[in-house]
């Protein structure tokens, strides 16, 4: 159900989201508030019912399970209070953040989805803003080449394509 990464909170500064990661957000949050909460405070229950707790592993994973919860939730709302909603893309004519980009890579043609940090997802195709292919694709127009500079290759790219 997590639909993001774990980001500190001091990597929340510029977080941009889209109006169906919000609500992505929302559910999880929901999620973890109502459901999940009443499910570990239920298995924290049973296992005071085992007895001694300094020597109960159950107690203690479901302890570490409610920090973690715990965790999630304070972050989740950190995100729903700074993160900065993006609009759908209003242009075609170059790449933004919400943009769907098909480029020709190295090794073929493959589609991307721009979005802010919180939605990545590079096995659906989501990537961040703020990768190293992202970023260099932010702003190119179609027909453009790109460099995409990583900590160990370099290459390019050209955008063929953008919705």
């Amino acid at each position: 159900m997590a639909i993001m990464n774990q980001l500190s909170t001091n990597n929340l500064k510029n977080t941009y989201i889209s109006l169906k990661g919000i609500a992505d957000v929302k559910q999880e949050l929901d999620f973890l508030k109502d459901t999940k909460r009443s499910q570990i405070a239920e298995t924290i229950h049973q296992a005071r019912g085992y007895g001694d707790l300094t020597e109960n592993s159950e107690y203690d994973a479901a302890m570490d399970e409610q920090a973690m919860v715990e965790n999630r939730i304070a972050e989740l709302e950190n995100i729903l209070k700074i993160a900065k909603v993006i609009p759908e893309p209003s242009t075609q004519d170059f790449v933004t953040i919400g943009s769907v980009v098909r480029v020709e890579m190295i090794d073929g043609v493959d589609e991307f989805t721009i979005t802010g940090r919180v939605e990545t997802d590079p096995a659906k195709k989501r990537i961040s803003n703020e990768s190293p292919l992202g970023s260099a694709l932010v702003g190119a127009r179609k027909g453009d080449k790109v460099e995409v500079v990583t900590p160990s290759i370099k290459y390019q790219c050209r955008v063929l394509d953008i919705k």
